[in-house]
């Protein structure tokens, strides 16, 4: 078998071995190799040329030498060049190895690294949000500052009004005021049909047309709640399991804010109608308004010693109303954070949900032992109460025309109720083991949209059931209509939400 060398590849003239790697190499390539580098070229080992150890081969009969300017000179030539070419290939090739070598450890280190400053920055944001929960607001501290307890309470919210500031006449005066201005538009509009309506036909066609999943984070995935923007419905806002609330922009599909401050998911949230300002509401027991524009908290509302379960807000857009598993309704003032009123449920039950009644006067709040209770704002007095539901309350919502009040439990059903006569005029039923999550009718009071196992809207007065969507692969959490029922948004736990209209 011929030999062959290590250096060139070719077979050597006069081959040699090298001791120190056990290599073959052409004797006059090596030579060259030690002279430069005084190395073994294959393991790196110090070498002389007196340690190569001939091997004997047949003698290779030489030509005379040749002339400088003969054929074989030239050919002399170039085979010192190919030598010289060999052995640069091959240093190159050691260099490239090493240099392979070392940008794999350059990687690794890189990621390395990453993960690291990614675990710091998620460590910095938690410590933020937790001083965040533990600073108390400046207008709220300096507002309640009289009536503040200094205990520490259950989920680490910090102290809270002791006492509530009360209904001035000024503050009951606004709310008379703003119910006869909405009492008399309303019976301006009368019964037509707002312009640009959808039609029932059009509700029939409606289509999926966008979803979008990335609104809140896939670690801690699910959507609990939302609303949209009654002056401009292509903004609308979700809450998550996440802690935060988010700002969302459909038309162009852009994040406009994301609202991060509860210790605790994000149960309930209010959009203003006129302002960009949210309103969230967690089981870490507190009420937070933020100024969207700046993604900031304006107001810490502390008016509760359990979870909040209910959030609505009045009709003039200064006030919330909120209620909790503590068994109490509270009413309080946005723009300071200050608690106004407290009032315990007539039967000492938790409460899971609440609505202001369109003109602001009245409200609902469901229990957990399948009570909807209306209540007189001014008075604070429980003054009518419908039951026939069976299981928790949870959801309702007031018709726009201010005669209807849809409710529902787990018990797979939608009842209506008419509240001049006080009595349940209508019951849906819906599937064996249907649930309900969310009820809303829309600016006109013409549909009713319900979200659960599925997302369904039906035509008032007829009750009958005009689109059944069923492109959620998990609970529907929230649903609430566009501008004139132009569209239909939904939220849900597979953390998407989804947009529904003509295309």
């Amino acid at each position: 078998m011929a030999l062959c060398c290590s250096l060139s590849n070719e077979v050597p003239e006069h081959p040699v071995v090298s001791p120190v790697s056990g290599s073959v190499f052409e004797r006059r390539l090596i030579e060259k190799y030690i002279a430069d580098n005084g190395v073994d070229p294959i393991n790196g080992k110090e070498i002389t040329v007196d340690q190569l150890i001939e091997i004997k081969a047949p003698p290779i009969v030489k030509p005379k030498v040749p002339s400088a300017t003969s054929i074989p000179a030239v050919l002399k030539s170039l085979q010192d060049e190919w030598d010289a070419v060999m052995l640069n290939s091959f240093t190159l090739r050691q260099q490239l190895q090493t240099a392979r070598q070392e940008l794999s450890h350059a990687l690794y280190q890189h990621d390395a690294a990453c993960r690291v400053i990614a675990r710091l920055h998620k460590e910095v944001s938690t410590a933020r949000e937790a001083l965040a929960t533990l600073k108390p607001h400046t207008g709220f501290t300096a507002v309640t500052a009289p009536s503040v307890a200094t205990s520490a309470e259950a989920g680490g919210v910090a102290a809270q009004p002791i006492e509530a500031a009360g209904l001035t006449p000024e503050i009951i005066s606004q709310l008379q005021d703003k119910a006869t201005v909405l009492t008399q538009e309303r019976k301006r509009r009368g019964k037509t049909v707002p312009e640009g309506l959808a039609t029932a036909e059009a509700i029939k066609g409606y289509k999926i047309l966008a979803s979008h999943p990335a609104l809140h984070s896939a670690s801690m995935p699910g959507i609990l709640t939302m609303d949209v923007h009654a002056a401009d419905t292509s903004h609308i806002l979700t809450g998550g399991n996440d802690r935060c609330a988010t700002v969302f922009n459909k038309d162009t599909e852009q994040v406009v804010a994301v609202l991060k401050g509860h210790t605790k998911k994000v149960t309930k949230v209010l959009y203003h109608p006129e302002e960009e300002v949210a309103i969230t509401a967690s089981p870490d027991a507190t009420i937070r308004v933020w100024n969207i524009t700046s993604s900031s908290q304006s107001a810490i509302i502390r008016a509760h010693d359990g979870p909040v379960t209910g959030l609505s807000l009045h009709a003039t857009g200064e006030y919330v109303l909120s209620t909790s598993l503590d068994q109490h309704w509270a009413f309080s003032d946005i723009r300071v954070g200050r608690l106004l009123t407290k009032v315990a449920d007539t039967d000492g039950n938790p409460l899971t949900t609440a609505q202001f009644h369109p003109d602001g006067l009245i409200f609902g709040t469901g229990t957990q032992d399948s009570q909807i209770k209306i209540w007189d704002l001014k008075e604070q007095s429980n003054v009518a109460n419908f039951p026939g539901h069976s299981g928790p309350i949870a959801a309702l919502s007031f018709s726009e025309n201010g005669y209807y009040l849809a409710t529902a439990a787990e018990d797979s059903c939608v009842k209506l109720w008419d509240l001049r006569k006080l009595k349940n005029f209508k019951t849906i039923q819906l599937d064996e083991g249907y649930e309900v999550k969310d009820l809303c009718f829309d600016q006109s009071g013409t549909y009713l949209a319900v979200a659960g196992t599925d997302v369904r809207v039906y035509l008032c007065k007829q009750w009958e059931t005009l689109k059944t969507f069923n492109d959620h692969t998990a609970l529907a959490m929230g649903v609430r209509f566009g501008n004139h029922a132009q569209s239909v948004a939904s939220v849900s736990m597979d953390r998407t939400l989804k947009i529904y209209g003509v295309e």
